[in-house]
């Protein structure tokens, strides 16, 4: 199943990395975020001329698109988004909060998924590298924020990235395995994930958590998809493995329930309401739904979850 979340096409905006070094974001197009959030009307984010840029703490060139370049700007006011509370139908709104409506908008809200997650991940990472890494000076921001350089040393430092392998495991009997994270609210359950130590590669990164989490071992492991998650900065890799095996056992540390269940047996237990799925948009979701073969109706609103 296919979504925009997880694509092996090339970006639909070109990032012009040739242009960091030039391109004059005061005439850019600017798409807002502040602390995680971005401006939206109806699924959509909101873009502002030059002339309606708000004064800015930063600024992050998204890239060219046909004849005009995109930058994200980080306003400099923190009360901003009181001039944006739900008059005209824009608001800050959280990027989890749009994944379903970016899901449902074509090739609009593939583009919108690739600058909305872009520009919160680079807000996120500037705000948690404001210092040196090596002699603890503060850096500034450079090559159009794609790059914090410090000062002291010249030292560049770059955004980075964490890898995280999630995988939907089905048995003998082709059951999905679903689990329970500890910090999770009651009833929500997702496919099982982790972050990929070093040293390792994804697949085995897939085997250890498999067998940390639920105590059992896997077969046919292979590659699904990938989405960027940039909450803060992770990237997911997904995967289908199958197990033989008939018992689990789970830590009861991180996960402290776990299920096989049968496509019957999970349109019923979200029916009755006794099972909250990953959100739409999420790569969790997709695996699940295509190793259902369909979409699932949710009985109610997705909530939100970390995967």
């Amino acid at each position: 199943m296919r979504d925009p979340w997880s694509r092996p096409d090339p970006l639909i905006v070109e990032r012009a990395t040739e242009l960091r070094d030039s391109v004059d974001l005061d005439t850019a197009t600017a798409i807002i975020v502040s602390e995680g959030r971005l401006l939206a009307s109806a699924g959509r984010l909101v873009e502002l001329p030059p002339e309606e840029h708000p004064a800015a703490s930063l600024r992050i060139y998204l890239g060219r698109e046909v004849d005009r370049d995109l930058v994200a700007i980080v306003p400099s006011d923190p009360s901003f988004a009181e001039g944006y509370d739900g008059i005209g139908g824009e608001r800050l709104v959280g990027l989890r909060d749009l994944l379903q409506p970016f899901t449902g908008h074509g090739p609009e809200g593939m583009r919108d998924r690739e600058l909305g997650a872009t520009a919160v991940a680079l807000e996120a990472w500037h705000a948690s590298h404001r210092y040196c890494a090596r002699c603890g000076a503060e850096t500034e921001p450079a090559k159009a924020g794609w790059v914090r350089r410090c000062p002291a040393d010249g030292r560049e430092h770059y955004p980075r990235v964490d890898p995280a392998i999630i995988v939907a495991i089905t048995d003998a009997e082709d059951r999905l395995l679903l689990a329970h994270a500890a910090h999770w609210s009651p009833k929500r359950f997702s496919i099982l994930a982790g972050y990929v130590e070093p040293g390792e590669t994804f697949e085995q990164a897939v085997h250890r958590e498999v067998r940390e989490e639920a105590g059992i071992s896997l077969t046919e492991v292979t590659y699904a998809g990938s989405q960027p998650w940039p909450f803060p900065a992770s990237v997911m890799v997904g995967f289908t493995a199958r197990t033989t095996a008939d018992t689990l056992h789970i830590d009861g540390e991180e996960i402290t329930e776990a299920r096989l269940v049968s496509r019957e047996e999970i349109v019923a237990l979200v029916a009755d309401g006794e099972l909250v799925l990953a959100p739409h948009g999420s790569i969790a979701r997709r695996l699940i739904e295509s190793w259902f073969g369909g979409p699932l109706a949710d009985r109610v609103p997705d909530e939100r979850i970390d995967v």
